[in-house]
C-alpha cells in the first residue's frame, strides 16, 4: 500500500510540526507499507506556515505542500486528494499527533479485513484521544469522552482513493464549520462502505486547555454548525441527519430544559466555570460549558432552517 496522508491547515504551525515531524518518524513492515507521502494543504494561513514547510524541507522529506487561498477544510481536502499520489488516503487534522505505528496499524487492519471480506469495500477510524498537554500529546490515556460513533470522521480515517471520487469528494458548499466529512460519510455509505473501527491506530487530538476567552469562538462555531447542519439535512433529507445535527423536539427539549430555556448561559455560569479552571479542571468547566454551548446550537439550526423557507 501507499498512503497519501492528507492534512488541511489553517495558522496552526506550532502543532503542525508537532504533527509533521511524528509521521516522519514512521515505522513499518514494507511488505504492507511500500511508502507514503504526506500531503498538506494550507488553507491561506497568516502565520509563518509556509515559510517553516519551505525551510525545513531537510527534515519534511515525505512532505509535499499546496497553498489555497481562504475556502475551507472541504476544499483543501479536496485538492489534497487530487495531488496524492496513493492508492490510499489517510485523512487527519493538522492538531493530530501520531504514533510511529499509525500507518503500519491502518495497512494491516485495511489489509486483513479486505480478506476476510474479499472485498474493499471498505474503510478504517483510528482512534482519537483528546489531549490539552501541548509538550507531551501522547501520554494522555484514553477516556470516555473520547468515543466517537461517527460513522466517518476526518479526524483519522484510512480510505482507497476510488471510493473517494466515485462519491464525489467533499461538498465545498461546507465552508463554514462542521459536518462535511459526515455528510460525505453517508454517500459512502450508499455505496455500500463498511467502517472498520482500528483503535491500534492512535491520533492524539491536541487543542489547548478550555479557559473563558475562548467562549464566544465556540458559541460563534456552535451557531456555524447549526447552518451548515441545516446544509446537511437539506441535502439528506432523512430523521438520521436530523437526529445528527439535533433538529428534533427532543433535542430542543433537552438542551432548554438543562441550559433552563438559556437561564444557564455564558454569562450566569461564568464564576463556576472560573472556579473550576482555576482548581485545575478545564474538562469538567467545558463539560458544563456544553449545557449551554448545544443550547446555542439546536437554536442555531432552527433559526437557520427557518431562514430557508
Amino acid at each position: 500500500m501507499f498512503f497519501s496522508v492528507v492534512i488541511p491547515t489553517y495558522n496552526r504551525l506550532p502543532i503542525l510540526q508537532k504533527c509533521l515531524l511524528a509521521l516522519e518518524n514512521q515505522q513499518f513492515n514494507p511488505n504492507l507499507v511500500t511508502d507514503y507521502e504526506i500531503v498538506v494543504v494550507d488553507d491561506g494561513s497568516t502565520d509563518e506556515t509556509i515559510s517553516w514547510l519551505t525551510t525545513q524541507k531537510a527534515l519534511l522529506s515525505h512532505v509535499k505542500f499546496y497553498t489555497q487561498n481562504h475556502k475551507g477544510a472541504a476544499a483543501a481536502r479536496n485538492l489534497g486528494v487530487e495531488k496524492a499520489q496513493g492508492d490510499w488516503i489517510i485523512f487527519i487534522d493538522s492538531d493530530l499527533i501520531v504514533t510511529s505505528s499509525f500507518l503500519q496499524a491502518h495497512s494491516q487492519t485495511l489489509n486483513s479485513e479486505a480478506t476476510s471480506l474479499n472485498n474493499d469495500l471498505i474503510f478504517t477510524y483510528g482512534a482519537v484521544i483528546n489531549t490539552c498537554n501541548f509538550d507531551d500529546p501522547t501520554s494522555e490515556p484514553y477516556k470516555i469522552t473520547d468515543f466517537s460513533a461517527a460513522y466517518f470522521a476526518t479526524g483519522n480515517v484510512a480510505i482507497a482513493k476510488k471510493w473517494l471520487l466515485k462519491a464525489g469528494l467533499f461538498d465545498t458548499m461546507f465552508r463554514q464549520y462542521g459536518w462535511e466529512d459526515l455528510e460525505l460519510g453517508i454517500r459512502l455509505k450508499k455505496l455500500g462502505l463498511k467502517l472498520i473501527k482500528c483503535p491500534q491506530a492512535v491520533g492524539y487530538h491536541w487543542h489547548p486547555a478550555f479557559n473563558i476567552e475562548q467562549i464566544p469562538k465556540l458559541i460563534e462555531q456552535e451557531i456555524q454548525r447549526g447552518r451548515m447542519g441545516v446544509l446537511f439535512y437539506k441535502k439528506h433529507p432523512t430523521y438520521e441527519v436530523k437526529m445528527m445535527i439535533q433538529m428534533t423536539w427532543l433535542h430542543k427539549l433537552l438542551w432548554g430544559i438543562l441550559s433552563l430555556g438559556g437561564t444557564l448561559n455564558e454569562k450566569t455560569l461564568q464564576p463556576i466555570l472560573q472556579w473550576l479552571i482555576n482548581r485545575g479542571k478545564p474538562q469538567l468547566a467545558l463539560e458544563i460549558a456544553r449545557i449551554f454551548l448545544n443550547w446555542y446550537n439546536v437554536k442555531g439550526v432552527y433559526a437557520a432552517y427557518q431562514e430557508t423557507k
